[in-house]
């Protein structure tokens, strides 16, 4: 066996909150077949107090589920998945560490993932892998007494016509939304109480309303999957951004602003796949979005034809001219156009115009089109220097993945907490 999930709960947590929102019986699950003989012609029934903030793996079939006895004792669910035992690990260490639960036992061959969050304890468990293309699975969660005491006696709200999609979905692509994001209010006084970094008020006056809306969306992990524990919550707005950061950052903030596109979403690399970059290796705990972003042509590597380009330097800080030339072509969903050091200074009227890498400079000049929402003015505002090679903060980052497209087909992490669950751009 390699993971088990068990759960607990405190009644003011966030998780006790929306307990009353728990998902009900899914009816795909329901009608669909088991894979287990004993369990044949048979339904199972879904757990009405499954809480919502376990993720389910896409696809997967609930074979059996077994209620607990007690307040303190756990329910098992087990379940089956078309996937090899690797994706559904990967898959689990990736949305548990995305929504902000803390990996206190990583999961190792062998070993359960033991995960907390908000006085809640996880253990997973994976059975060994007998069929490659199949693997069979357990959740076992448990509420402690505070929260099924604050529990609704019949949780079993369904899902309504025009909820996002959740991992099962046929056009999921992930990563999966956190579990209360379907009922989450964009109202600060609520949202922001309760999930709002500490440190915010250091952040410069300009950048943050970005950080504030792209945090209530969950869209900045602020460590990859697996990775050892961060200090208390806080941002540090003025600090150099790794190019590991921003690559899960970038990742996460598309695929949450598409949620409802899969066309625009960019899919996350199995840790089966051959590695990129000879610095990050699929133990890596930011491996999934670097080479995500290395399949998709996005970031240069061995894979866009850029043999040069043999390693990633992960912790290394985040230039402008990378910041831009990373994200731009996301925006534009089209080949960048070709661009000079003149065209450049005459758009622009950088003064350093000539410092900048001519791959990059692909990406500014195509960036000037945006005007005032282009990412340059929206991080740094009015500037004569580009400063290509100069360091970018965490909060100038935010502030570029704040927004999404071009001027006239885009979306925000604004828009996307205003429409609650379907994010999707303003143009045609």
């Amino acid at each position: 066996m390699s993971s088990l999930l068990a759960l607990g709960a405190c009644s003011n947590s966030p998780w006790a909150q929306s307990l009353e929102r728990s998902i009900a019986a899914d009816p795909r699950l329901q009608s669909s077949p088991t894979a287990s003989p004993e369990t044949e012609g048979t339904q199972t029934q879904f757990p009405a107090d499954f809480p919502a903030e376990i993720p389910r793996y896409p696809q997967a079939q609930l074979v059996q589920a077994t209620p607990g006895s007690g307040l303190n004792s756990s329910t098992q669910t087990q379940w089956a998945a078309p996937s090899s035992t690797d994706q559904v690990q990967q898959f689990y260490q990736t949305e548990l560490s995305q929504n902000r639960w803390q990996l206190t036992q990583p999961a190792t061959p062998g070993q359960p993932l033991v995960a907390t969050k908000d006085g809640l304890q996880a253990i997973v468990t994976i059975q060994p892998a007998i069929d490659p293309s199949r693997t069979l699975f357990s959740i076992a969660y448990q509420f402690s007494d505070t929260a099924q005491a604050n529990s609704p006696s019949s949780p079993t709200a369904t899902n309504s016509p025009g909820a996002v999609s959740q991992p099962g979905d046929p056009d999921f692509i992930g990563p999966v939304l956190p579990g209360n994001s379907a009922a989450r209010s964009p109202n600060p006084s609520t949202s922001a109480a309760a999930t709002a970094f500490t440190d915010l008020d250091q952040a410069p006056d300009g950048l943050r309303s970005y950080i504030v809306d792209l945090e209530q969306l969950n869209a900045l992990p602020l460590r990859g999957t697996n990775a050892a524990p961060a200090g208390a919550n806080e941002f540090k707005p003025n600090q150099a951004i790794t190019r590991r950061e921003y690559a899960r950052w970038l990742l996460t903030t598309n695929n949450l602003l598409y949620v409802n596109q899969a066309s625009r979403q960019i899919r996350a690399a199995s840790l089966t796949e051959q590695a990129a970059f000879q610095d990050v290796k699929s133990t890596d705990p930011d491996f999934g979005a670097i080479q995500a972003l290395a399949n998709a042509g996005l970031i240069p590597s061995p894979l866009s034809g850029s043999s040069t380009t043999v390693t990633f330097r992960p912790d290394a800080p985040l230039t402008r001219e990378d910041l831009i030339f990373w994200k731009v072509p996301i925006d534009t969903r089209q080949p960048l156009p070709n661009a000079s050091i003149d065209a450049v200074q005459q758009t622009w009227g950088f003064q350093d115009t000539a410092r900048i890498a001519p791959p990059a400079l692909k990406a500014v000049l195509a960036d000037f089109q945006n005007g005032d929402q282009s990412n340059i003015r929206r991080a740094f505002g009015y500037t004569t220097l580009f400063q290509p090679q100069k360091a970018v903060s965490r909060a100038e980052a935010a502030a570029v993945l704040w927004q999404f497209g071009t001027s006239t087909d885009s979306v925000t992490a604004k828009d996307a907490l205003q429409s609650g669950t379907k994010p999707a751009p303003t143009g045609p």
